[in-house]
């Protein structure tokens, strides 16, 4: 038997911590040099890095000076959608951008296929990269906490659920659906609908939940006919505007979570005779390229997407300086406002 107690297996930084009597992030940041830990913590972890025998790649190569100098960004969606949606393209943006600046490099992953996602993991463990950006995780997706399991740092672009313990950069999504609703309230519409995104994702449920509360506020009585689920995609805004006209053809007003769904759902519009804003009014989420040259131009609530990709790489860039504690993770929300145009 180990002198740790263990029958089996390499010793983990949980141990180390345990044997040690700090935090998991103490650890972390005695391996990585860090100087924010008191000698007293640095000599206990030490011992306790002698004694288990802990000596993980991605430690000995901090401990050396030496990393990959590259970052991970992982998008799990097809090329048609990475490249069909302004969103992703602009997060790109963002994020090579900072990274650029810091000397890093990017390598950009689609995962499509389980196949796909265990080959990654994979390149994971082997240490090819110092650090995960994850963008349009679902909120069964295990990935990040794989890639924390790792000894790598992580950080998401948006959250999984609301008590989300990887670190991660969001904007207001509530506030998103709220303020769209009390926009076309205050236009004196009545019966307003809304189009979400897939209800497995915490943004999708976090602009619902804002609809809601924007319908409250305005005195208005909630109506599951007047909810349609949609994918973000362009096709299921058409999908949801057919089955919204479908169930409720009194609708005067329609908050898509997205702009894409936006576009789709002024598409169904246009076939059914109805005119925007005069008989339906439409209101999206993103203030994209596609808000800008749709016909009329596309009311939306703007959100920071490339300054959300710049503010994941600069957290991540500091969590692989100097890693924060597990329990304790980084938390950034960044604000959204109206722009009004033509469409509402």
């Amino acid at each position: 038997m180990a002198a740790s107690g263990r029958q089996t297996g390499r010793p983990t930084l949980e141990e180390v911590a345990a044997r040690a009597g700090v935090g998991r992030g103490t650890v972390s940041r005695v391996i990585n040099g860090s100087p924010k830990v008191s000698e007293q913590a640095k000599a206990a972890v030490e011992r306790a890095v002698a004694e288990l025998g802990y000596v993980p790649n991605r430690a000995a190569r901090a401990l050396a000076g030496s990393r990959t100098d590259a970052v991970a960004l992982v998008i799990p969606e097809t090329e048609a959608r990475l490249f069909a949606e302004p969103y992703f393209l602009d997060i790109i943006r963002g994020v090579s951008s900072e990274l650029a600046d810091a000397d890093k490099q990017l390598l950009l992953t689609l995962i499509r296929s389980e196949q796909e996602r265990q080959r990654f993991e994979q390149y994971l463990a082997a240490q090819r990269v110092d650090g995960v950006l994850l963008v349009s995780v679902h909120g069964a997706d295990p990935l990040p906490d794989q890639v924390r399991a790792l000894g790598l740092p992580a950080v998401l672009n948006g959250r999984r659920t609301e008590d989300e313990r990887v670190a991660f950069v969001d904007s207001d999504n509530t506030g998103a659906g709220r303020t769209a609703v009390a926009h076309l309230a205050a236009r004196g519409r009545r019966s307003i609908a809304t189009i979400t995104g897939p209800l497995d994702m915490y943004v999708a449920r976090c602009r619902l939940d804002g609809y809601h509360e924007g319908l409250a506020e305005a005195g208005l009585t909630p109506d599951t006919d007047l909810v349609a689920t949609g994918d973000f995609t362009e096709e299921g805004g058409r999908r949801a505007m057919r089955q919204l006209l479908d169930r409720r053809p009194d609708v005067d007003a329609v908050f898509a979570a997205s702009d894409v769904m936006a576009a789709g759902a002024r598409g169904v519009l246009r076939e059914a005779g109805r005119r925007v804003p005069e008989d339906v009014a439409l209101v999206g989420v993103d203030d994209s390229a596609v808000a800008r040259h749709m016909d009329p131009p596309l009311t939306s609530v703007r959100q920071p997407i490339e300054e959300m990709g710049r503010a994941m790489a600069r957290v991540l860039l500091q969590e692989i300086a100097d890693p924060s504690d597990p329990d304790d993770q980084p938390r950034r929300m960044l604000p959204t406002e109206l722009v009004v145009r033509a469409s509402s």
